[in-house]
């Protein structure tokens, strides 16, 4: 069975940062595309940053510069380093893994405001 879990979110200021973590079971990390995506009140769910199996990482524009994603293969861990936050990256984030089957978390919330 495969589960994915994220953890890390929560309420921060603008400026701030959170890092967000993507515990997986049931499948490795080191070799599936992981990524993260996002959904805030109102809009469609939205690719933030995937990583290949190679370690090929790739970034929406608004996050560009500020988010990082990583992995680590002996944890079985997927992260997102969220830099410099502000309030437009307030949303759901969900962790996905694989391209064709894919398997997605249930998300956390990460709100940036005052």
């Amino acid at each position: 069975q495969v589960q994915l879990v994220e953890s890390g979110g929560g309420l921060v200021q603008p400026g701030g940062s959170l890092r967000l973590s993507c515990a997986a079971s049931g499948i490795p990390v080191s070799i599936y595309t992981m990524g993260w995506y996002r959904q805030a009140p109102g809009k469609q769910r939205e690719l933030v940053a995937t990583i290949t199996s190679s370690g090929n990482t790739n970034y929406v524009d608004s996050v560009t510069g500020r988010f990082t994603i990583s992995r680590d293969n002996a944890l079985n861990t997927v992260y997102l380093q969220m830099n410099s936050l502000k309030p437009d990256d307030t949303a759901v984030y969900y962790c996905k893994a694989g391209i064709s089957t894919t398997y997605w978390g249930k998300g956390t919330l990460v709100t940036v405001s005052l």
